[in-house]
Order: structure tokens, then sequence, then C-alpha cells
């Protein structure tokens, strides 16, 4: 019953802490593309007006306790209502999300385990990032006790380990594939895809993919550079007035790579990343319970600037296959990760033609 999209699309004013209007707001619409980081402080009310009125919703947050956050309270009230909350749809987490099940599905036969490295590459200008993400991760941080509380009152099911385990990789470690160092993503990535594929597992009944994300840091120098912000970042943001410092002065904690202003035209454009999978599994016909993994894949996700080119692609993206692919989405409205909501639509070839390359990079070899 909403009315169609017209020729000239009008200016709404909201403000999250006007409930009113953001209803009148969702009331007005199909999707509501929801950009109010950070998330933990401004996302809610959003979710709240989308679900209570209709309106199906996307974020692009990393942040794990505002993501498992909407699912405990809006999971049943949306699947009610027949809406769709789908979050962490930019950069956060459609590359590492829909790369693992790109990987799967190029893999003639069963893909047990992933693991990804994430390369980002810039220009003289350098990276840059804007200090709204940082705080998501200096609060993020500081509050991983009630993430771990929360977990265990949405009570999720073990998702079963199919194939050889995944043998997690240390703190620091040599990547000889890449001949650099790598550490663990610290993002959302690796509790998004667990999400997706518990959802795909038990409502699905698909083989569950276990999962590891990494990311090149460079050679000695980045490493020493690394570790001493790292742990100066992890003492300051235990304390309040910690936090306060990390908040206030982005720039001088993060050496020049957060700030208030955000990056310059001239260095999004000379930013890119490159996301590279490497799966295992067993050939067609091998049982995966049985045996050690006989078949590898190599795949890569490639695209623009992460932050502020590659994320808006990925978002808008998305929205469109929610729109368009609506006979291929969850037969029940509810609040899903990406993965768990796209796998069956055209989101993947949307994003080849928009600058978000997915790519076999070596067959599967047995």
């Amino acid at each position: 019953g909403k009315a169609a999209l017209g020729e000239e699309v009008g200016v709404l004013l909201c403000d999250v802490s006007d409930a009113g209007s953001l209803a009148t707001m969702a009331r007005q619409t199909r999707l509501v593309l929801n950009c109010v980081g950070p998330y933990r402080f401004f996302g809610e009310p959003v979710v709240e007006a989308c679900v209570e009125n209709g309106a199906s919703c996307i974020d692009i947050s990393g942040e794990p306790q505002f993501l498992e956050g909407m699912y405990l309270k809006y999971n049943e009230k949306a699947a009610e209502k027949g809406v769709y909350v789908v979050g962490s749809c930019g950069f956060d987490s459609i590359p590492a999300d829909m790369g693992v099940l790109y990987t799967r599905d190029k893999l003639k036969g069963t893909l047990t385990a992933v693991e990804s490295f994430l390369s980002v590459k810039s220009g003289p200008e350098g990276v840059c990032v804007h200090d709204g993400t940082w705080k998501s991760a200096v609060y993020g941080l500081a509050d991983e006790e009630n993430l771990k509380k929360l977990r265990k009152k949405i009570g999720y099911t073990p998702v079963p380990v199919i194939g050889a385990k995944l043998k997690k990789r240390g703190f620091l470690f040599y990547s000889q594939e890449f001949k650099e160092y790598s550490i663990p993503f610290m993002g959302s990535d690796g509790s998004v895809v667990k999400r997706t594929q518990r959802y795909l597992h038990t409502e699905l009944q698909e083989t569950p993919v276990q999962y590891g994300g990494y990311v090149n840091v460079g050679g000695l120098g980045s490493v020493i550079k690394l570790m001493f912000a790292g742990m100066l970042f992890l003492l300051l943001v235990k304390f309040n007035f910690g936090r306060k410092l990390l908040t206030k002065y982005p720039e001088f904690f993060s050496a020049g790579r957060f700030t208030k202003e955000g990056p310059t035209q001239k260095q999004m454009d000379g930013t890119s990343f490159t996301m590279t999978f490497f799966g295992e599994g067993y050939s067609e016909g091998q049982d995966p319970q049985k045996g050690k993994p006989n078949v590898k894949i190599c795949t890569e996700v490639k695209g623009p600037e992460p932050g502020y080119i590659a994320t808006p692609i990925a978002m808008v993206q998305a929205a469109v296959s929610l729109l368009e692919d609506a006979a291929s989405l969850p037969k029940r409205g509810g609040v899903y990760s990406p993965g768990a909501a796209f796998s069956k639509t055209k989101l993947i070839d949307r994003l080849n033609k928009r600058g978000v390359e997915f790519s076999v990079i070596s067959k599967p070899e047995v």
C-alpha cells in the first residue's frame, strides 16, 4: 500500500531523539538506509521506527554489539511485520560474508574452511578514515564484557565443525602467501560470517563453513609501529579518561589515520582494497566427516577505497537486491546478516557491475 517512487525525491528531516519524526519517515517508505553511526548511540531508534511502521532497514554497522542486540530485540517483531533488518551491509561485512559464499559456490564439492586476507593499498596521499569509525572501535573494545553477556542471552546454537578443524593463527604471524606480516582482522567480519553460517545450517541445512579473517600489515617497521600504537590503545580504552583522550585526539593516537575531517578526495582516489580467500574442502563424492580436505580454491574480492566508495556501493546494491529480488529473500522477515538475507539474490552480480569485483584466482585443485 506504499506510494510508488516519484520523479522528485523530497527531503525529510528527522531526529534520532524524536521518535515521532522517525515514525513519520518510516511510514513513507519501503526501505530505510540507516547511516547514523556510531550505531551503539544512535542506531536503535531508527531500527525501532522501521520495524514498528512496516519499513525494512539496512545499515553499514561494524559493531557486533549493536548488530546482535538488534537481533535479540527485534527479530521476532520484524518477522511478524514481514520486514527485513539487514546489518553490516558496507565494507563491514559484505566482502567477507558474500566472499565466503562466492568461494563456496565456486568449489565443486563441499567447502569446509576459508581464511581471508585483507590488503589495503594507498597512493602518495596515504589512507585516512573519519573519526566516527574510531569512536565505534573505542567504545566497542571497552564494552567487550557486555557483548559476551548479550550472546549468552541470545543463546546461540553452536555451529558444528564439518571437516578438518581450521587452526587459529597467532596474533602476529608471517604470511608466506603475501611475504608480509599479518594480524587477525579486528572488525565484525568474523561474527557476521558466523551468524550467516549458523542461519544457513539451521534453516537451509547447508554445510557450515569455518572462517578466519586476517589483515596484512607489511614489514617489520610497520609491525613495531602497530604494536606500540595497539598497546597504548588497549591500555587507554579500559579507563574513562583514556576513552575521552582517544576520542578527543583521534589524529594523535592513530598517527594521522583517523581524523575529524575524514579523507580528502585525493586520498580516496588513491586507495583500494583486495580481500583474498583461501578455501579448502572435499571433492564431490568425498565425505567431509572422513579424512583430510583434498581440494583447495583461491578467490578474491577487490574494490575501490573501502570506507567511502566501496561501502556506499555495497549498501545501495544490497538495498536494490532487497527491493528487486524479494522472491529470493528468506521467507520470513527478521533481523539478518548480509549472507543470510542475500545468499540467493543477485547481489554479487550487481556488485561486479559496479566496481566491487568477485573472481576466482585459482580453480579448485585436488
